[in-house]
């Protein structure tokens, strides 16, 4: 009962509570994570499916963010893996190209720092962002859980003895709190990403580029569109129905990333139309639908990609050396403490 109604509170909370102006507006966060885990496909383990775990995966949505101002070290080093610089022609820094991201941060920061001078200093991966390695580091980890999750599963009801079960309850019970906790903090990166001002050079006005449309160069349309819109405009339940079904995907990580982020990269010019005709001021129709739809864009490729990453998990392994979840499951490997923590 007590569980019950926390959820209850939590959700209310979440989704329906005033927010402070944060990126997409703490709303918009709260909103993409409550439509991707109500959404869950039933492949996925009920224990993130249950009203609590929606109501903390929807609670979560905003806590990158509330996190912000921790420190010097940790502002620096983390802020700009919320968004990424992307130019009009689809390179990072005019150098490398979306589609053909490398797979390590390191190799990320090394490519981009042959672009262009901007006001005397070049590129890195703190300047321009690094949110698509945000998406796949997350994606990875939230698999890896998934995996210690199902060795725990199985060692519960087959290890050797009593106390080999009860160490995989126990560690069950915790894996379950920090998958938990991991969809809830990744999915804000993942939403970050549907919103066309994160992704783009034009990320607060249109700047010093050539501007043939005289798209506004205010600093206000940044938080005009995604925090004071979306909570006048927006709610979890107009969202959901824009999700549409979930379909699985084995499409490699870093590829949907790069698809994702230029499908996304496609909608700037529609934001800067919108602001220029007063539709946001407004509050016409297409501006409104265009809102949900972005938010919508968040909220499917979080849920398909949770999905997703219970399904890659399967091919995962635990532990060091490491013993792999298949072999487990088939019962071709009796799980250990020992095993399945790496010694």
């Amino acid at each position: 009962m007590r569980i019950s109604v926390l959820a209850a509170v939590l959700l209310a909370i979440a989704i329906g509570a005033p927010a402070p102006a944060l990126a997409w507006g703490a709303a918009g966060h709260r909103i993409i994570n409550n439509v991707a885990a109500r959404s869950l496909p039933d492949s996925v383990p009920a224990f993130v499916r249950t009203p609590a775990a929606i109501a903390e995966i929807t609670t979560l949505g905003p806590e990158p963010d509330r996190l912000k101002g921790a420190g010097k070290t940790w502002d620096a080093d983390l802020d700009p893996g919320h968004y990424l610089d992307l130019d009009d022609d689809g390179t990072i820094a005019g150098v490398l190209p979306l589609a053909q991201l490398p797979p390590t941060r390191e190799a990320y920061d090394t490519a981009i720092r042959k672009g262009r001078v901007v006001n005397g200093e070049a590129p890195d991966e703190y300047s321009i962002g690094y949110v698509p390695y945000s998406i796949v580091e997350g994606w990875q980890q939230v698999a890896k859980d998934f995996a210690i999750w199902r060795v725990d599963a199985y060692g519960e009801k087959h290890a050797a003895n009593d106390a080999d079960r009860a160490f995989f309850a126990t560690d069950r019970q915790l894996r379950e709190v920090l998958t938990l906790r991991d969809i809830g903090y990744w999915g804000h990166f993942v939403a970050d990403s549907s919103q066309p001002l994160h992704v783009t050079v034009h990320f607060n006005g249109w700047g010093q580029y050539p501007n043939p449309q005289n798209y506004t160069n205010s600093n206000q349309i940044h938080a005009k569109f995604e925090t004071g819109f979306v909570e006048a405009h927006a709610t979890a339940d107009a969202v959901l129905p824009r999700l549409g079904p979930y379909v699985p995907s084995t499409v490699p990580i870093m590829t949907r990333v790069e698809t994702y982020l230029a499908a996304t990269n496609s909608n700037v010019a529609a934001v800067y139309k919108l602001e220029g005709a007063g539709a946001f001021d407004a509050a016409t129709p297409d501006a409104v639908s265009f809102t949900l739809d972005r938010l919508a864009a968040g909220g499917k490729m979080l849920r398909d990609l949770i999905a997703d990453a219970y399904a890659a998990s399967a091919d995962e392994k635990v532990g060091y050396p490491g013993i792999s979840v298949r072999d487990v499951e088939n019962g071709a490997v009796i799980p250990t403490p020992k095993t399945a923590n790496g010694g």
